[in-house]
């Protein structure tokens, strides 16, 4: 058994459905996780290096604090590695020069047509899980409370949200529909 905040992983589970016990991690999620951590989509829980838990446990505990991720390009079609006895420096300072072209070119172009360059975005920095979603699910229904809204008041008497009927079959939102829910 792995232990990442608190929540067990079975040993014998693939790593990419483990990764859903989190409340908040769907599989769309846990599969941006395998791939940002390098976590190959058969593996399973008991096959993680200790370095891919760690750094996962650290990730998934302040995501908004994590280094970006490295941006490589991808070879061409006719690209010819150097030989293994390069050493390691001038291969740093070829891609460090090559890079600085490219990004000058890029920018000749976006200037001539006129195109600012947006940041991108990683969609993990802004991921929730855990207390912190459930915390933010909340005060959301509370804010919908204290300013009386449709959905504020059928949240506090236990009934159906988003216009499903309640002659029958409102079973589950009377059973779901109130604030206790995430105390």
């Amino acid at each position: 058994m792995v232990h990442i905040l608190g929540i067990k992983l079975n040993d014998g589970q693939r790593a990419r459905f483990a990764l859903t016990e989190f409340y908040g991690v769907g599989h769309h999620v846990a599969h941006r996780l395998c791939a940002r951590f390098q976590i190959h989509d058969q593996a399973k829980v008991g096959e993680l290096t200790p370095f891919q838990i760690t750094s996962l446990a650290s990730f998934l505990s302040s995501p908004q604090t994590a280094p970006p991720l490295p941006k490589y390009p991808l070879a061409t079609r006719y690209y010819v590695p150097p030989p293994p006895s390069t050493p390691l420096q001038k291969l740093q300072a070829d891609f460090r020069e090559k890079k600085a072209e490219r990004d000058a070119e890029k920018a000749k172009q976006a200037a001539k047509i006129g195109v600012q360059k947006l940041p991108q975005r990683d969609p993990l920095n802004n991921l929730k899980i855990e207390s912190e979603l459930k915390r933010e699910i909340r005060e959301n229904i509370m804010h919908h409370r204290s300013i009386g809204t449709w959905r504020g008041k059928r949240h506090g008497m236990g009934l159906p949200v988003r216009g499903q009927r309640t002659r029958t079959n409102a079973k589950t939102a009377k059973k779901l529909n109130h604030i206790s829910r995430f105390s």
